[in-house]
């Protein structure tokens, strides 16, 4: 459910690849902005994407996304979504699969363990500190992953708006 820009995930379940068979290469790499609503950008397909405007600004859920990223990600999956020793290289990988599947995986979890790996990703869907800041993480990495976003802390960011601050209190229980 999105409430004031933040999605807020209860009792979800999605099954592994919900969404893909309709995906193609094209709609997995689209991070075009196509309309914004409550503070978030979207593309034409409805996904939250980021937008960074020409000199270097980013849309304040891709700055919290980095944010909420280094707070709970990096220490499996490494500085900036470049991979660590433990865990893959998100900034690459959330580019070749949808943002369905990227949800799966973090509420649920996903472990692959065979005789050439033991990969093994925690279910994060009761963690607030990712829950409420899902869609953020993804547009954070996707921007990453495009490119478009260089390693680091963004230099400018938009301000956050009281939409965000009040769906934020709400999720964590503020």
């Amino acid at each position: 459910m999105r409430t004031n820009g933040l999605l807020l995930v209860t009792g979800l379940v999605l099954t592994v690849g919900q969404g893909v068979e309709a995906a193609d290469n094209a709609a997995l790499t689209d991070t075009k902005a196509a309309y914004e609503a409550g503070g978030r950008w979207y593309t034409a397909e409805d996904i939250p994407t980021f937008k960074i405007a020409e000199d270097g600004t980013v849309d304040w859920p891709t700055f919290s996304g980095f944010r909420r990223y280094n707070a709970e990600c990096f220490q499996c999956h490494g500085p900036d979504g470049a991979g660590g020793s433990y865990a893959p290289a998100l900034e690459k990988s959330v580019m070749k699969i949808d943002y369905y599947t990227f949800l799966d995986i973090v509420v649920n979890g996903k472990q692959e363990v065979n005789a050439s790996q033991n990969l093994v990703m925690p279910a994060l869907g009761e963690n607030p500190n990712v829950m409420c800041y899902l869609d953020d993480i993804y547009t954070y990495l996707r921007a990453r992953g495009s490119g478009e976003l260089g390693r680091g802390r963004p230099q400018k960011k938009e301000t956050k708006n009281d939409a965000f601050a009040e769906a934020e209190n709400s999720c964590m229980g503020s």
